[in-house]
């Protein structure tokens, strides 16, 4: 696994690059060399954030933990990463290393209001089926996800209901 720790408010010293270089370790029972993790770090006043994001056949691994101990977060952030592959082991088992598991405010008037966009990403659709979408949708911890529906070759979007059930918007030309 390539492993890249960046720090945003904080150099990342030799032993938290060893510490978390170490813990990431743990998933390589999961995944081979091809996979791709981000760590990112930061620090605000006395919340001291972990950020692990892996990039693994098609797929997105992302967990995050704020507490007061560098040391806790990260190790509590790679936790994460761990039982959602757990927690999925029968659906992930095909897109994982083979053996890995043997052992918004509401707006009153928006007239008035400007639309500003803070953050901006980008996405790669990938064919999937609405199933594995659920699943990317719930590794990622979001409330909706878009891709390319490989049953209607079309592109749609999955979404969590407030009821906990998942729904799905077709689009139409």
């Amino acid at each position: 696994m390539k492993v890249n720790i960046t720090g945003r408010k904080i150099d990342i010293s030799a032993g938290i690059r060893s510490f978390t270089e170490k813990k990431l370790l743990k998933l390589d029972k999961f995944f081979d060399d091809a996979a791709d993790a981000q760590v990112t770090l930061s620090v605000e006043k006395e919340r001291q954030t972990a950020e692990l994001t892996i990039y693994y056949g098609g797929f997105v691994y992302r967990a995050e933990d704020t507490s007061e101990d560098m040391y806790a977060s990260i190790d509590r952030a790679i936790d994460l990463i761990e039982r959602q592959i757990r927690k999925n082991k029968t659906r992930l088992e095909k897109k994982l290393r083979d053996g890995a598991f043997t052992a918004a405010p509401e707006m009153s008037d928006t007239e008035e209001k400007e639309f500003k966009i803070v953050k901006s990403k980008k996405h790669a659709l990938k064919p999937m089926s609405p199933e594995e979408a659920i699943l990317q949708m719930n590794l990622l911890g979001h409330e909706f996800f878009v891709f390319h529906n490989d049953e209607t070759d079309k592109i749609d979007i999955v979404y969590k209901r407030k009821d906990g059930n998942y729904g799905l918007i077709e689009a139409e030309a």
